[in-house]
């Protein structure tokens, strides 16, 4: 491993760089997008039971705050439900806007590493064949030994830029469609809990 890796020059640096940044990115999204974590399955059922016992203080709404995302979309509904209806909504989508960037956050980094990692390649790409040509022009064709090198250099670096940028841009794209659904079932929740509050829903 470490002789391909050495055969690839130093480009390859950056790219190995690249791939445990996108596999740490991967991991933390994983545990972080938990449906379970973000949207508690019988978290609303919950709330709309302490509303209709009226028991909804102060102490129940702060740990509603810290349980999950969209636990601090609903309690800041609920902190405002008081409110009219349009105050509730504003409150939410307040507090909403903020949820999703966390949600939303190293998405960007991975984005990115699913970019740069084939340009990485191709300039190692580049680089190798620039030394095969350098080759040529000081020792001739005359020994393909030495062509070799510059040649597996150029085909290594691209191999490795393509290795990194494919799964990456496969779990960028995986990621935002699994944040698009979660936004779209807490706005569902968040809507359905601003509607009870205000006797339009039982």
């Amino acid at each position: 491993m470490f002789e391909f890796v050495k055969s690839g020059g130093w480009l390859m640096l950056p790219i190995i760089a690249c791939s445990i940044v996108a596999l740490g990115i991967v991991l933390e999204r994983f545990w972080v997008l938990r449906r379970k974590r973000v949207m508690p399955e019988h978290l609303m059922r919950q709330i709309l039971q302490l509303h209709q016992e009226r028991k909804l203080d102060r102490a129940d709404l702060n740990k509603l705050r810290t349980s999950s995302p969209l636990g601090r979309i609903l309690a800041a509904g609920l902190i405002n439900r008081n409110h009219s209806k349009e105050v509730m909504k504003e409150a939410i989508e307040e507090v909403g806007r903020q949820v999703v960037l966390e949600l939303d956050r190293y998405l960007n980094t991975l984005g990115t590493i699913a970019s740069i990692s084939p340009l990485l390649g191709l300039l190692g790409t580049v680089i190798g064949m620039i030394k095969v040509f350098s080759v040529i022009v000081t020792a001739g064709v005359g020994d393909p030994g030495v062509l070799a090198g510059g040649i597996s250099e150029a085909l290594i670096t691209t191999a490795a830029g393509l290795s990194v940028a494919i799964p990456s841009l496969m779990f960028h794209r995986y990621f935002s469609g699994l944040i698009d659904r979660l936004v779209l079932g807490m706005e569902e929740q968040a809507l359905k809990l601003v509607e009870v509050m205000h006797g339009e829903r039982e």
